[in-house]
């Protein structure tokens, strides 16, 4: 059977390129790149070479580039390392509804540890307002975090507008651009932000290594402790293998980024004419502008957004829902729920998001098969209603 991925958002492949560079780091240079002797130099060398290519890509010093495990800790320590470097008197935070898990996460512990937080109401696309920015902003006010890109509808958020305001309050800003980056060219002192997360496993790079972005002079407050490593704000051995692959991601992503770009949007306009077309009352979540080029989420009324997801499963056909499984039961989609949708109309959503390799085969493949699992799933719901 033909597999079809069109989860990328949640993953992509790891590219041979990036494991061919990988590779001399998991066996002949696998120094410590703290030790001092030639070995640790020479991983030490591979270290600093991926930090400067990640800088060059997102238009920033190499000395502002921070490893991490992953966009989680990267948005863990910028949270939770900013706050708590700001000073008893600023207490605030301010983000919105529709962020990702690990950032609505961290927010919930910072107000275990006294902070209050205002999440900042979105229009039915899921986009904030600089204008209730503005007024949200007190005086107390320690920190905004706003993802630029959301991950289960693809809306971008007004970040450039937003980090005008931060720098006329002294605010410092933290973006998520986890979603972004790949897919939009980042330049950091085009967007404003003081600290921003980036991940790797998202540009075709290994799991397991992140970065954060921290702009000069921005106080950060470690939350893993120990030794010097990442100019003593994040404490633990790096590890140099993903982060030579990181580094080796980002600068193809880049070089490759305006035509994959301008296909994948193509493609996307491709796969919502052929749904629109085939499948009734399709209701479209996903913005038409200001949105990523790969992302298309879309509600299916009167069908189960996990049973469309396990019979596109079934028809070689990989994508994911607008929910999330958590103590053995399925609940609707935050994200989606703060856009107004009821809990039923949330479930039945599902979310495809295409990749470098998807091809138009791929397209009309799920619109072949998509219009047959909708309607099995639709009248399976209203006999299950019956009984």
């Amino acid at each position: 059977m033909q597999q079809i991925y069109l989860d990328h958002n949640a993953t992509t492949p790891l590219r041979p390129d990036v494991l061919e560079a990988m590779l001399p780091y998991l066996h002949t240079h696998f120094g410590n790149p703290s030790s001092v002797h030639r070995t640790g130099r020479r991983a030490k060398q591979g270290l600093e070479e991926a930090r400067e290519q990640i800088a060059a890509c997102i238009r920033a010093k190499p000395a502002e580039v921070l490893f991490t495990s992953g966009g989680t800790e990267s948005n863990s320590l910028a949270l939770v390392g900013a706050a708590r470097a700001q000073g008893p008197a600023k207490t605030h935070i301010i983000t919105t509804p529709v962020e990702h898990s690990s950032v609505l996460a961290c927010v919930q512990a910072l107000s275990r540890e006294g902070f209050s937080h205002t999440l900042l109401p979105v229009d039915a696309e899921g986009r904030i307002r600089a204008d209730d920015l503005a007024a949200a902003v007190r005086d107390d006010t320690a920190l905004v975090s706003i993802g630029l890109a959301n991950p289960e509808l693809g809306t971008l958020q007004p970040i450039a507008a937003c980090s005008r305001l931060t720098r006329q309050r002294g605010l410092v800003l933290h973006v998520d651009a986890v979603q972004a980056t790949g897919k939009l060219a980042l330049d950091m002192e085009e967007l404003g932000a003081d600290v921003v997360s980036l991940s790797a496993h998202k540009i075709y790079g290994p799991k397991g290594i992140g970065a954060l972005y921290v702009r000069h002079g921005t106080g950060l407050v470690p939350v893993l402790r120990g030794g010097p490593q990442e100019r003593e704000k994040r404490a633990g051995t790096e590890n140099v293998a993903a982060a030579v692959g990181f580094g080796i991601a980002a600068v193809l992503a880049r070089d490759e980024l305006a035509a994959v770009s301008a296909r994948l949007t193509e493609l996307t306009a491709r796969l919502w004419t052929g749904i629109q077309a085939s499948v009734p009352d399709v209701v479209r979540n996903t913005p038409r502008r200001q949105c990523l080029p790969n992302t298309l989420n879309l509600g299916f009324p009167g069908a189960s957004g996990e049973g469309l997801m396990m019979g596109l499963d079934l028809a070689g056909i990989a994508v994911s829902t607008g929910s999330a499984c958590a103590a053995g039961s399925v609940e609707p989609s935050h994200v989606l729920l703060a856009l107004g949708h009821d809990a039923q109309t949330a479930k039945s959503a599902i979310r495809f998001s295409l990749g470098r390799d998807t091809t138009r085969q791929d397209i009309d493949r799920v619109v072949a098969v998509l219009p047959g699992i909708v309607e099995r799933v639709r009248a399976a719901g209203q006999t299950s209603g019956r009984e």
